[in-house]
């Protein structure tokens, strides 16, 4: 069914890009109609309400590329900083989608603070990962580049305090994680994020 979401999204992204360019009239027709199909194939990937896949695919125009999401993980001994999310109840490291305005440094320590209510400074990234090559993932409608970055807190005393969006946040041990919410933090998100914190020459991860 994942592969089903891909071509969903990929026929979404030239039916949209071919809608914002197209002058003519019976290409426009074409690709609106390449839309409509994105829609059902996407509706029968996910066993989603068509009309709700079609109100989140019109809603993007111009030029359609991959979603942008950073996440920032932040050890304290061997603790990490995760935030338990309220749609599903599990644990991921502060983040979300970078907002227009925003660079992906500002958004992680912005997230940081919104989720987990600490300051906290970016200082290296730890990995490009895209969602699509790992298949414990969980399938999802858009194509999504994830940045995930270490960093430090302002005060290394700061105690952590859930934000509205999250129901929890502490630092929770390293070897005994609680489950993750894995559309948004993976086992190897964290592995390559302690590597390159504890390694000051260590590379980022790339994908």
């Amino acid at each position: 069914m994942s592969r089903l979401i891909e071509i969903a999204d990929e026929l979404r992204a030239l039916a949209t890009t071919g809608l914002h360019f197209t002058e003519g009239e019976y290409d426009r027709e074409r690709y609106a109609r390449l839309l409509e199909l994105a829609v059902e194939l996407a509706a029968s990937g996910v066993a989603g309400d068509p009309l709700e896949i079609e109100r989140l695919y019109r809603a993007e125009r111009g030029y359609v590329t991959p979603k942008l999401d950073v996440r920032l993980a932040v050890f304290r001994d061997d603790a990490l900083l995760l935030v338990r999310e309220r749609s599903d109840g599990c644990w991921a490291m502060p983040g979300g989608f970078v907002d227009v305005g925003d660079s992906p440094l500002d958004a992680a320590a912005r997230e940081t603070r919104e989720e987990a209510g600490v300051e906290a400074r970016v200082q290296r990234l730890a990995g490009i990962f895209d969602n699509r090559l790992h298949p414990e993932c969980p399938p999802h409608l858009f194509q999504i580049h994830k940045l995930v970055f270490c960093g430090e807190l302002l005060d290394a005393a700061a105690l952590p305090r859930p934000g509205h969006e999250v129901s929890e946040a502490a630092f929770c041990p390293l070897d005994a994680l609680p489950v993750l919410s894995l559309g948004r933090t993976l086992p190897v998100h964290i592995e390559h994020a302690r590597r390159v914190a504890r390694d000051p020459t260590a590379l980022p991860h790339l994908e």
